[in-house]
């Protein structure tokens, strides 16, 4: 490992302060919602000094075997089909009282990439893929690329488009394929959460937390995208300073991608007490230019049997895909009720704040939530935990 940390910094004062610094050995911590940078002096900073990866041994992949189905619903969920990130979605549904909405899903399952790989349609892709795989194994990074654009020129067999029609339909999700070319993006979509496998970030962190890359294995969560008006995300344990007692969450306008991908501005972000939720601590106000907003769509989420797993942090490393484009609106916080109406902004952070607590209490452990506010209605559409 070499402990090279990547971070984003929306501040330009701090930004220039860390530019100063540069060739020194500095210490960066964080005190509430701030950072504290300081010089280290007095003894010599060697490789030892750092902390070695703190990926325990014994952490695994486990094999999986395709379950004969391209398509399964969300009551067929089980971990030897799908991830955590499919299997929590189940074990919500049901579970959280009816004011939070939990989205309909389907999953295609482990094993249907690589059994579509295997069809006579793909017989060529296929031997590209093994002939680059020999020159990956090799070392050769380069081969990464030309894997995953091998990956997006496979067929859909007719089976796979019919189990898949079939299963969307009968669990209320709308079936891209009858709108003509919407399918083409549909299985497009499909085709990028499985390449996604093979990008060089993941593939890297694979191999340094010594996982076998070749039995990495990629489901694909299918849910319908909602259009709502706020995204979240929730930690039900305060990142910030460790403490379990309190809530800390972030909200931007439109679709979560702002929040969780590598945006430029600030969310808006408060912290409650898990003893009295009604009583919020604002801590950041919007800063984000852009919010992202989508028609109605489908989502192709990636979920892999490499994410969550206990000592390892797989989650956020593969690819999840919106199978139409997003709009990009400028944003206008002038008039949004989330900064200027105090009642409207109390309102919403106690209904988020307590959706965070249930779900924390089911799974018995602080969670990491994501979801988001249509018509003032909660949405969560992921759950995981907080590492």
């Amino acid at each position: 490992m070499q402990q090279v940390c990547f971070a984003s910094c929306f501040d330009q004062n701090t930004y220039r302060d860390l530019k100063l610094k540069e060739g020194k050995s500095i210490s960066i911590r964080l005190k509430s919602t701030n950072l504290v940078i300081s010089d280290i002096t007095g003894f010599s900073v060697s490789q030892n000094s750092f902390v070695s990866s703190s990926i325990p041994r014994g952490v695994a992949l486990r094999k999986k075997t395709f379950c004969g189905k391209f398509a399964v619903s969300i009551e067929e969920f089980t971990n030897e089909m799908v991830g955590s990130k499919s299997c929590n979605i189940k074990f919500l549904r049901g579970r959280v009282p009816s004011w939070i909405k939990i989205p309909m899903s389907i999953a295609l399952p482990f094993g249907a990439f690589e059994t579509v790989l295997l069809e006579d349609v793909n017989k060529d892709i296929a031997n590209k893929i093994s002939h680059f795989m020999k020159f990956l194994n090799g070392g050769d990074l380069t081969k990464l690329r030309a894997i995953q654009e091998s990956v997006l020129q496979m067929n859909a067999p007719l089976s796979l488009t019919h189990e898949l029609k079939n299963k969307m339909r009968s669990s209320r999700i709308p079936w891209p394929g009858d709108e003509g070319e919407r399918w083409n993006r549909a299985w497009q979509a499909i085709k990028k959460v499985w390449a996604s496998k093979w990008n060089e970030r993941a593939y890297i962190s694979c191999k340094k937390a010594n996982l076998n890359h070749d039995i990495l294995c990629m489901a694909v969560l299918v849910q319908e995208v909602i259009c709502g008006e706020y995204a979240f995300v929730i930690h039900t344990k305060n990142p910030l300073t460790g403490d379990t007692s309190e809530i800390y969450a972030e909200i931007v306008k439109g679709w979560g991608e702002t929040l969780v991908g590598a945006y430029p501005g600030r969310a808006m972000s408060f912290i409650t007490k898990k003893t009295n939720l009604t009583s919020h601590n604002v801590i950041g106000y919007p800063s984000k230019l852009i919010g992202l907003y989508c028609k109605q769509s489908i989502i192709f989420r990636s979920d892999s049997n490499g994410e969550d797993l206990e000592g390892y942090a797989g989650a956020g490393l593969y690819d999840s895909v919106v199978m139409d484009k997003v709009e990009k609106v400028v944003l206008d916080y002038s008039n949004d009720r989330l900064v200027v109406d105090k009642a409207f902004q109390n309102s919403l952070f106690s209904k988020i704040a307590e959706a965070g607590k249930i779900i924390e209490g089911l799974y018995g452990s602080p969670q990491d939530i994501e979801g988001l506010v249509k018509d003032g209605i909660i949405h969560v559409v992921q759950a995981r935990p907080q590492i």
